[in-house]
């Protein structure tokens, strides 16, 4: 059988969750069996330099603005050129545009990619997601949790083929690590010593729900005085966090650390991980929270359940109740011996069930089934 040649479209390059399982999907897919072609339809951005490295072919179809119909005559001449057995879209822009292309050009196996619930999502966008995902061959997501919420847009559940994130755990010095988590914040090792060091990393935006963890170290610190909340990551609620936690007079305890590349390192160090999302598809920070045996709070919605089970490998709070979630931090910190036994089981849960070549695997034996099932079709 010759290489199966698959297109994977994506909005951006930047680094985001999505953006990172794609790069690691072209780079791992076996070159003996697939020949792998990276299309971004607006621009690059910095996962571009891990797919060069590793000699993956990019294309870019510059989309301009929101509405750019010619980006479909772009897209089309490099499926006329590429002439790709899969074309696997990702995220909503590359699902709309990619999907509509590929169709127009009959190409044989068609898969959007949907990475996360979206509320945000208004009636014409999922009416959009419907049409093509009747004349399309199926949707591929991170989640059971996504799938149930696109099955209640009225996208058949049977449409979806739930592959789960995967990461590669590295070893990580932890005390390294948390030396260098301490010193981020100006806490010598004396200091780191007697501190509880809390890490939560994401965009700095509304999904995220920053305020109810700024909140819930409020509340923390009215029983533990040590504890710290160092938030990694940067976005457009970056000045309304940090006017926030002044205001509740907790700016001392809430340290706003920016991006940083060293970020899935630097967690290993911390005592817990928190998540206050109101939505989410397959979070990657705590994934590699967990990986590093991390103990992780974290919101009771679909994409976290999935990879945390509350008392087993992690706890759970609902959605903006900030008193839960203080009250299970606060019990981590009281019992470091629950906090190391649910650390140590998501780090085995991560080992066993979240590889990043297990991701991969699954992708190409789907990728191979249907398109020899398209093959069968042809033939008849």
């Amino acid at each position: 059988m010759s290489k199966i040649r698959v297109l994977l479209l994506v909005p951006t390059l930047d680094e985001g969750g999505a953006e990172k399982q794609l790069a690691l999907l072209a780079i791992g897919l076996p070159r003996d069996r697939f020949d792998v072609t990276v299309g971004v339809l607006t621009r690059t951005g910095p996962r571009e330099r891990m797919l060069r490295d590793a000699g993956v072919r990019i294309v870019e179809f510059r989309k301009r603005g929101k509405l750019d119909p010619t980006v479909l005559g772009r897209i089309g001449a490099e499926l006329d050129a590429f002439r790709p057995d899969v074309v696997h879209t990702w995220i909503f822009a590359a699902n709309a545009y990619g999907r509509w292309a590929a169709l127009r050009r009959r190409v044989p196996v068609i898969l959007g990619g949907e990475r996360c619930v979206d509320p945000w999502k208004r009636s014409w966008e999922l009416a959009i997601d419907r049409y093509l995902a009747k004349r399309t061959t199926g949707i591929v997501t991170n989640s059971a949790g996504v799938r149930d919420f696109y099955a209640s847009k009225g996208i058949p559940a049977d449409r979806f083929h739930v592959i789960p994130n995967g990461i590669e755990p590295k070893e990580v010095d932890r005390v390294a690590a948390r030396r260098e988590l301490a010193a981020a914040i100006g806490l010598d090792d004396s200091a780191a010593g007697r501190a509880s060091l809390i890490v939560t990393v994401g965009r700095l935006w509304p999904q995220k729900r920053h305020k109810d963890l700024i909140w819930g170290t409020e509340l923390l610190r009215c029983v533990r005085d040590d504890a710290h909340l160092l938030v990694i990551g940067d976005g457009p609620e970056r000045w309304r966090l940090t006017r926030f936690a002044e205001q509740v007079r907790i700016a001392d305890r809430v340290h706003f650390l920016g991006h940083r590349s060293d970020a899935a390192r630097l967690v290993a160090g911390a005592d817990q991980f928190w998540l206050g999302s109101g939505y989410e598809g397959q979070s990657n920070a705590l994934m590699e929270a967990a990986a590093a045996g991390v103990p992780a709070v974290v919101s009771d919605i679909p994409g976290n359940r999935d990879l945390v089970i509350d008392g087993q490998t992690g706890l759970l709070f609902p959605v903006g109740d900030t008193a839960a979630l203080a009250r299970a931090a606060r019990r981590l910190l009281d019992d470091p011996g629950l906090a190391a036994r649910l650390g140590a089981a998501a780090a085995r849960r991560i080992r066993d069930d979240f590889t990043v070549a297990r991701m991969i695997d699954t992708h190409a034996a789907l990728y191979e089934r249907l398109v020899r099932e398209a093959s069968r079709q042809t033939d008849r």
